[in-house]
């Protein structure tokens, strides 16, 4: 049971107020949708751009698995393709990763429990999630949860040295929050305020030169290092949803978000079935990831 501290009355109003306006609109969108299924619309490139090319979910949190590919009903996969080169392409936008993994053995246990807990609970999810809502009803809801995380971005960027970054990321949160509806929508982008990355604080350690951790698989969380997870405890003090009061509603929204992620990583799974030892794969592409993002974060000398 997490730790609960005193917070303001006018936070928690605020938070409450932005989750129940976004999910509010979320159901007068899906609403209207039904009403015009006939006239098909195709959604914008924006609403779309579920997964930015600086923002691919590669193994992240609760949803690796060797489960297959997750599409919507009418997407067709590739045909067959080669497992080195998937590899290659990652090694080209990423670098090549030393990984230090000296608790191989005990992660690859936790690895294919998560594997089993996802094939079993959270794909199945995620596909159910993607049949039921349009696409462009999902962006909104990946758009509402991007935009609870801002604040914890904006204080990243400022510790890592980005004044700049971390002022235009509030107000990049003000402007959806208000005109957004809670986040739904994006003017913030159309207005100039393009987004940024998703920041946190073992990146943070990390461009302070924390570079080198041990890798780490936490059950149901997936991939870490040991930096990542001594920070999840401080990424939880800001996270919005830790000071929803309704126990049902928060946990209902938790949920949410984990198949809303979830659905994100469907372009993943296909390289993953390919790959010789899945394990593997998901560690370095992972670790790949982790050092091209604290690179990029860290300040220039």
């Amino acid at each position: 049971m997490p730790i609960r501290r005193y917070v303001p009355e006018a936070h928690r109003v605020t938070v409450m107020h932005a989750l129940r306006i976004g999910f509010l609109f979320v159901a007068l969108i899906a609403g209207s949708g039904c009403a015009s299924r006939s006239a098909q619309v195709r959604p914008s490139l924006d609403d779309m751009q579920v997964v930015a090319a600086n923002d691919i979910q590669v193994p992240d949190a609760d949803a690796l698995s060797d489960a297959r590919p997750l599409a919507d009903a009418h997407a067709v996969s590739p045909p067959g393709e080669d497992a080195a080169v998937i590899e290659e392409d990652l090694a080209l936008v990423y670098g090549d990763a030393e990984v230090w993994d000296p608790w191989e053995k005990q992660n690859r246990r936790v690895h294919r429990f998560n594997t089993v807990v996802d094939a079993h609970v959270l794909r199945p999810l995620a596909r159910a999630y993607t049949r039921a809502l349009p696409a462009r009803i999902r962006a909104g809801v990946t758009r509402f949860f991007r935009n609870l995380g801002e604040p914890a971005n904006a204080i990243n960027h400022a510790l890592q040295g980005h004044p700049g970054h971390s002022l235009a990321t509030l107000g990049r949160f003000a402007l959806n929050t208000t005109l957004g509806v809670g986040g739904v929508f994006d003017p913030a982008s159309r207005m100039g305020l393009r987004r940024r990355d998703e920041e946190d604080v073992g990146q943070t350690l990390g461009t302070w030169g924390w570079r080198r951790s041990r890798y780490l698989v936490l059950p149901l969380l997936g991939p870490r290092t040991v930096r990542d997870t001594l920070s999840l405890v401080a990424d939880q003090r800001v996270a919005p949803l830790r000071y929803v009061n309704d126990g049902t509603t928060a946990l209902a929204l938790q949920a949410l978000e984990v198949v809303d992620g979830r659905t994100q990583l469907a372009a993943f799974d296909d390289a993953r079935e390919d790959a010789y030892d899945d394990y593997a794969f998901v560690r370095d592409a992972w670790s790949q990831r982790r050092v091209h993002q604290i690179e990029r974060d860290a300040p220039s000398e």
